[in-house]
């Protein structure tokens, strides 16, 4: 009996459900309900939105049940529908959802068009949306306007599951909630998401290293899935195949087999629909697919190609595509035209992949020197500006104002003097400022640019110092986008000085033993490498005195750049440094070759074209990445080598920069016949430790100032006439050491960057030399060079009154019959037989 019961009870909802499906399928009956739920939305958006606004005035009327508002006329409500739409946004939105009340306005009004057979709205889909961001809006207002209950945002449901959220997994774990939330949503709703995220992740890849498949190989649900994807694969421009996947969205696409859409038309073949052309025939042709439903024949100068017979050897342009005179355009044959659409896409050459997984080293490896903080107090300042006052007074040199900015290593007090004062007297008073203060020595900047004042800088009685980790980690330096930027120290305002050293572009350093210019070499150096990645920068480095560079060897198959024959990347020898030099001169010319084939200026534009891929390896194009020559001891070079290095230093600097070689060149003999004037015209930056003289000052910088710095790193730096006081970044021989160890211990190119071929013509010409034909005054000659054990050929020419040509030509013999050794620039060659008894036995032998 009570199955029987059961099953007529479950007939009997049948029946009503099918009754009540009839009753709305009948057309009036769906108009009237239609209107009633877009009228009912429309009194919702209302009653809601007239609800945040005269809450606080209904607020105590609201606490009445419905029953009791209606009936009681004495209650009056502020809300524009009445007590009865203020009962019912007070429901849904203050004791239920908040904003995200609004979603039932939206499911009211589409499902009345839905009533109506709109078409192209999917109730289903917008219910979906709706409940979810409903919810997902009222706990996020209640999340962030929890504290406020009242404020109605949330509403009751947004408060407490907030509150229940921030006690399960704290404040931060429900913004990640709801973060996840929101972005699951986006990539499920949308169809073009998953194309879109994508190509972010693509992008991130090639930039991070890191590859991102994890949306390629999520199972996406039919509803979900985007438009069909061809896959062609595309001959890059430059030379180099590429497969790739050439996206083309294909929207309201019926069937993938005999349908394809251009501009959002569906076009059809006749042949498979069946359908006759204008000649009742059933010759094959293609149709646009018309809004009513009917086929519309293209005109008759309008051809499309057939995709339907070889579908891998065509290229759809895209879903939007140009029209011509209201014709669509859209579908080309691969083998015939590549379009610039498809250029674009095509990925960017990157020369960063070789080494993907090169990390620049962790700030944790550098140190924080300063062990305590020392700073400048009043009393310093007040007393320093009183000496200065009451030394200028005593000279009858009165001042309006006086003000002091403090830096790491020295304060600047600038002063505005009395009107009628010259400026040269207050200069002249240098030494006397400095004896009453106390101080070091002080420098007197007269006038200041561009400030209509007199800059007195005086140094600190504790100086600061300036780590190289402060600057590295300053926000100037790591938001720099300079091609090769430097953190060199800081400024007397206590700011970070970066500068481009592509925009230099050479630079020469300059300072007496023990000031702090190896130090600055390294800070330089350092810069560059927390910047630049392996493939983008390399480093030749010159170091005479073997001990200042040999740090970097650690790093020689990432960053240096030497010789294809040559034993260290280090360079040491002075012959193998003229061999270097002139290799370079090689490279500058090949890359100027290259920049003439690409037709551009400069390195930046001829690696953006090379990257994009408009120039063809096959051609000799190949990415270029900056050089930077580093010689640490300039002076040795010259006196060893003279012009023979002079003369290339001086074409690189006038020429190499356009093709990204730059150069930094330190000494510590800046004297006129180490610093020429061909040096100085090619290098307009120059950075000046403290030297001994004023002589050695205006050598570097063409005005005094050098001399009068504290030493330790306070430093000069001069770009044309403008000139800026620097106190130079520390940085440790251990930090080096962990800097290069760890680069070391990654991945690294097989070999070092290998720089163009060079053969010496001289060293072949020496063992040219035919001792058989020996000079009548080549035993005269040697037995000079023994006694004298002074191998040149100014020596020969004097003491046998001869032409400077015979001389040469004898000292050649004597060089390749072992008397004497190899050419060493200015200095005298070496003699290699030390007396005259051991010369008579080895002439005897060539007898």
């Amino acid at each position: 009996m009570a199955r029987k019961k059961t099953n007529k009870k479950v007939a009997s909802a049948v029946s009503n459900t099918v009754s009540f499906k009839t009753r709305v399928q009948d057309p009036k009956n769906r108009i009237v309900l239609s209107i009633i739920l877009l009228l009912f939305s429309v009194y919702l958006l209302l009653a809601f939105t007239s609800f945040y606004f005269s809450y606080e005035k209904d607020y105590s009327k609201l606490n009445y049940s419905w029953l009791d508002l209606v009936r009681n006329a004495d209650i009056k409500v502020d809300n524009m529908m009445g007590k009865t739409g203020a009962a019912i946004a007070n429901q849904f939105i203050h004791n239920w959802f908040g904003l995200g009340s609004y979603g039932f306005v939206i499911l009211s009004f589409v499902a009345g068009l839905k009533l109506l057979r709109t078409k192209n709205i999917h109730f289903g889909k917008v219910f979906r949306n709706t409940v979810f961001l409903g919810i997902w809006l009222s706990i996020t207002m209640g999340y962030l306007f929890g504290d406020i209950y009242d404020a109605n945002w949330g509403g009751a449901h947004g408060f407490y599951m907030s509150k229940w959220l921030n006690a399960f997994v704290g404040k931060v774990g429900t913004a990640f909630i709801l973060l996840i939330w929101i972005f699951t949503y986006i990539l499920f709703a949308f169809p073009n998401s998953q194309r879109k995220f994508s190509a972010l992740a693509t992008k991130l890849s090639s930039v991070s290293g890191i590859k991102f498949t994890w949306f390629d190989k999520i199972n996406w649900p039919d509803w979900l899935k985007s438009a069909p994807i061809n896959k062609t694969v595309l001959k890059d421009v430059s030379g180099i195949s590429n497969e790739q996947s050439h996206n083309t969205p294909l929207s309201n696409l019926e069937s993938e087999e005999d349908s394809f859409v251009v501009n959002n038309n569906k076009l059809f073949n006749n042949k498979d629909k069946g359908l006759k052309n204008s000649n009742g025939n059933s010759k094959e042709e293609f149709y646009f697919l018309g809004s009513d439903g009917n086929a519309i024949k293209p005109s008759d100068d309008f051809e499309v190609s057939d995709l339907t017979k070889n579908k891998e050897e065509v290229v759809i342009l895209g879903a939007e595509t140009t029209l011509k005179e209201g014709i669509p355009l859209g579908v080309s044959k691969k083998e015939d035209i590549v379009t610039d659409e498809i250029k674009r896409e095509l990925d960017d050459y990157d020369p960063t992949l070789d080494l993907s997984r090169y990390q620049i080293p962790p700030l944790e490896l550098l140190e924080e020197h300063q062990k305590e903080v020392t700073e400048v107090t009043n009393e310093e300042l007040m007393s320093n500006k009183n000496i200065i006052v009451e030394t200028l007074k005593t000279f009858k040199i009165e001042i309006k104002k006086i003000k002091a900015q403090i830096g790491p290593t020295v304060t600047l007090y600038e002063i505005i003097p009395e009107a009628g004062v010259r400026i040269s007297k207050i200069k002249n008073l240098e030494d006397d400022i400095a004896l009453n203060l106390s101080a070091l020595g002080i420098r007197i900047i007269a006038p200041m640019p561009g400030r209509g004042t007199i800059g007195i800088e005086v140094p600190n009685r504790k100086p600061e110092i300036v780590s190289m980790r402060s600057v590295i980690t300053s926000s100037k330096f790591q938001n720099s986008d300079y091609e090769l930027p430097i953190a060199l120290g800081k400024t007397i305002s206590n700011e970070t000085y970066v500068a481009d050293l592509t925009k230099m572009p050479h630079l020469l350093v300059a300072g007496a033993t023990g000031q702090g210019k190896s130090v600055g070499l390294n800070a330089i150096i350092t810069s560059l490498l927390y910047k630049k990645h392996p493939s983008q920068l390399k480093f030749v480095f010159v170091d005479p005195k073997k001990v200042e560079l040999t740090l970097y060897e650690k790093i020689e198959r990432h960053f240096l750049a030497k010789l294809p024959d040559a034993e260290d990347s280090i360079i040491t020898d002075n012959q193998q440094v003229l061999n270097t030099l002139a290799s370079l001169n090689i490279e500058m010319d090949l890359r100027y070759n290259l920049l003439k084939a690409a037709g551009v200026r400069n390195i930046a534009e001829y690696n953006a074209k090379f990257i994009s891929r408009r120039l063809n390896p096959n051609d000799g194009h190949r990415f270029l990445p900056y050089i930077v020559l580093v010689i640490d001891e300039f002076a040795d070079l010259i006196m060893t080598a003279g012009k023979e290095v002079e003369l290339p230093i001086a074409r690189l600097a006038q020429l190499a920069r356009a093709v990204g070689i730059h150069l930094i060149v330190a000494t510590q003999r800046p004297s006129t016949n180490i610093i020429t004037g061909t040096i100085k015209a090619n290098f307009p930056t120059r950075l000046a430790f403290k030297v001994a003289s004023m002589v050695d000052s205006r050598t570097i910088l063409d005005m005094p100032g050098a001399n009068q710095l504290i030493g330790r790193g306070d430093m000069l730096i001069t770009q044309g006439s403008e000139i800026i006081r620097l106190q130079c970044a520390f940085i440790d021989t251990k930090e080096i050491d962990k800097i290069t160890d760890y680069i070391g211990s990654q991945q690294a190119y097989p070999t070092p960057y290998l720089l163009p071929e060079f053969s010496n013509d001289n060293e072949s010409g020496i063992g040219s030399v035919d001792l058989e034909n020996r000079d009548d005054l080549f035993e005269d000659a040697a037995r000079i060079v023994v006694l004298h054990q002074q191998g040149s050929t100014s020596l020969i020419q004097r003491k046998l009154s001869i032409g400077y040509n015979r001389a040469g030509r004898i000292i050649d013999q004597l060089e390749a019959a072992g008397v004497v050794g190899a050419f060493e620039g200015s200095k005298a060659r070496q003699v290699l037989i030390s007396d005259e008894h051991s010369l008579e036995n080895f002439l005897s032998s060539l007898r």
